[in-house]
């Protein structure tokens, strides 16, 4: 990579760690804190978990088209400015509603779209597949970081504190993207995008991916609408001191999924891989369902290291299969079915929590990924066909 590759690098995935550390650490400590906001349910609670996802996925393309004209930069800076006025106006109220809506606000700030446009924008062809493995590495950083402060946090100030803090961090990613992140250099314009989608939209390759992350969201959101009660009931453990359990679990399975990753890279079993991956987070699912604390733990390990790994490889497949006059509608799909899945996992989490318990959730890992499994073997024979 040169020098400017380097610094965009460097600067977009500062970018991605503040924003998406802001966004993650409230999963694991909002189904504890929240019980106490007025007119709270296990429903509403897994709403609230998943709101952010439902605007950033209705934002997510129009945006990233937006970018492909307006310019990358502009778009960034507005997303986080409203991602900085949601998060303060989910750390003032006390109502479930109050944080549902603070929730869909910073949810506006849907700039995920533009900010992977922008990563390919400034790398050369032959680095981007390593610039989005990084970028996913930084994500997968963010969330071990977030599930370890979360609970400090909330037990330092209440969820409160946690969206203070967001706020903060997005102002600080505004000031990362304007100092630190190289401007492109090519020239935008209204006619580059339209005949580009079109193609985008009909790549079975790239449905593969959206899909992939669109149930990996899915199944995160909604484990963790059951996850942190369930550690407080059967493990004993208070919610301020899950980070000593997320702790170690994070760090190893991020340190895990690295070789994983260079693995599938560097042998081109990249499909192979993230099958495996998807597998591996309907195991680590049954966590919720296990009645040892071992077991518990062994599971959430497992859960942990097939998410990592789908965040790294799914976003660095997916610059490499869609066409370049498309890249930031790519990117907005890309992330439109990131945040859907959110929303779906938090809504449909909330529910059968309520419905059933934890193992209700935990089934829901099973039929998840037997759907997953299902739709990419569709795609994969239509595009053995198109191929025949």
């Amino acid at each position: 990579m040169n020098v400017t590759e380097r610094r965009a690098l460097a600067g977009l995935a500062s970018l991605y760690v503040f924003r998406m550390l802001g966004l993650f650490m409230v999963l694991p400590v909002l189904s504890v804190y929240g019980a106490d906001y007025e007119g709270s349910t296990p429903a509403l609670l897994g709403i609230a978990l998943g709101a952010y996802g439902l605007s950033q996925a209705l934002l997510q393309i129009p945006l990233g088209m937006l970018s492909d004209r307006w310019g990358r930069k502009p778009v960034i800076y507005t997303g986080l400015a409203i991602f900085a006025l949601g998060s303060m106006v989910a750390a003032q109220t006390d109502s479930v509603y109050g944080l549902i809506a603070g929730r869909i606000l910073q949810g506006c700030g849907a700039i995920a779209a533009a900010t992977m446009a922008l990563m390919a924008d400034l790398t050369r062809y032959e680095n981007r597949g390593k610039a989005m493995a990084a970028i996913g590495a930084a994500i997968g950083l963010a969330f071990m970081l977030a599930v370890i402060l979360g609970p400090v946090l909330a037990g330092a100030g209440g969820l409160a504190a946690i969206f203070w803090v967001t706020a903060a961090l997005a102002v600080l990613g505004l000031l990362i993207a304007w100092r630190l992140v190289p401007d492109p250099q090519e020239a935008r314009g209204p006619g580059v995008y339209r005949g580009g989608f079109r193609a985008l939209m009909g790549n079975g390759e790239i449905w593969k991916l959206v899909s992939g992350v669109f149930f990996s969201h899915l199944l995160l959101t909604a484990m963790f609408v059951p996850l942190p009660p369930l550690l407080v009931a059967e493990l004993g453990l208070p919610g301020a001191e899950h980070w000593k359990l997320y702790g170690p679990l994070m760090l190893g399975s991020f340190v895990l999924m690295l070789p994983l990753m260079r693995l599938a890279e560097r042998s081109g079993r990249v499909p192979q891989a993230l099958g495996l991956a998807a597998a591996g987070l309907a195991a680590g699912s049954m966590a919720l369902w296990a009645g040892s604390g071992w077991l518990v733990i062994a599971l959430l390990a497992v859960f942990f290291i097939a998410f990592n790994l789908l965040e790294a490889l799914l976003p660095a497949q997916l610059t490499r299969s869609a066409p370049a006059e498309a890249r930031g509608g790519a990117s907005g799909l890309y992330a439109t079915l990131q945040f859907l899945g959110a929303f779906v996992g938090g809504a449909l989490g909330g529910y059968l929590y309520g419905l059933g318990g934890p193992g209700a959730v935990a089934f829901l890992g099973l039929a998840v990924v037997i759907l997953w499994g299902l739709l990419w073997w569709r795609l994969r024979a239509r595009l053995l066909y198109a191929a025949g």
